[in-house]
């Protein structure tokens, strides 16, 4: 089979749709989308939120799992558990992380973060905490409540046993569906980010935080 026909050019750059993986993360991927589809406004600071988006929760995972603060906590395993007192705000430019961390930790979390993070360990860039699952299940709750009104008797037992059936179920799907959202949609491995500075600054509501400031790289 010839497979130019999978391929499109542009300026001299191929994209290879045929050989495309969706289950492995690729280097150039967001590059190469940024060069096929330049014509799209607004398609740059969308690739760099959702790797921006990885970076954050990568470095909450890492200064969770080290001494780096002072409300770290592990199992009885010594395996690190999300520190809850840690949080992150995703923008285009960077990120915004609230929590008491040492700012020259935070330096040491974020550089090991994107290390670790563009050496192959994906699993950092989904977290449970993240405001993708609520969304998710907020809309499985939704949805299901609208499923179990249409289907479910008129009367108000039925449809309270409906509601609770539509509730609990949104509830346990929604933790695997929200990772599987964010893997796949709300978040991309940052081979193109890097990082500039890191400052003690406030967010946009006034609350104090340390913004991690990136720029893109090809």
């Amino acid at each position: 089979m010839n497979n130019s026909a999978c391929a499109v050019e542009t300026g001299g750059f191929i994209f290879d749709w045929f050989n495309f993986d969706l289950t492995t993360p690729q280097p150039t991927l967001d590059a190469d989308l940024l060069r096929l589809l330049s014509f799209l406004p607004g398609l740059k600071e969308i690739l760099m939120l959702r790797q921006v988006h990885a970076l954050e929760h990568a470095t909450v995972w890492v200064l969770s799992e080290s001494k780096a603060t002072p409300f770290s906590q592990t199992t009885a395993n010594n395996y690190p558990v999300d520190n809850g007192l840690l949080s992150g705000l995703s923008t285009e430019k960077g990120f915004y992380l609230y929590g008491k961390v040492n700012i020259s930790d935070l330096r040491r979390a974020v550089t090991l973060a994107l290390r670790r993070l563009t050496n192959g360990e994906w699993h950092l860039a989904v977290h449970p905490r993240c405001g993708t699952n609520l969304s998710v299940a907020m809309l499985l709750a939704a949805g299901l409540a609208i499923g179990t009104h249409l289907v479910f008797p008129r009367g108000p037992i039925e449809q309270l046993i409906g509601l609770g059936l539509a509730a609990t179920t949104a509830a346990e799907l929604a933790p695997d569906i929200g990772a599987l959202v964010q893997r796949y949609l709300t978040t991309a491995i940052p081979f193109n980010l890097e990082v500039t500075s890191i400052k003690s600054t406030q967010d946009l509501w006034g609350r104090e935080a340390h913004f991690v400031k990136v720029r893109w790289r090809e």
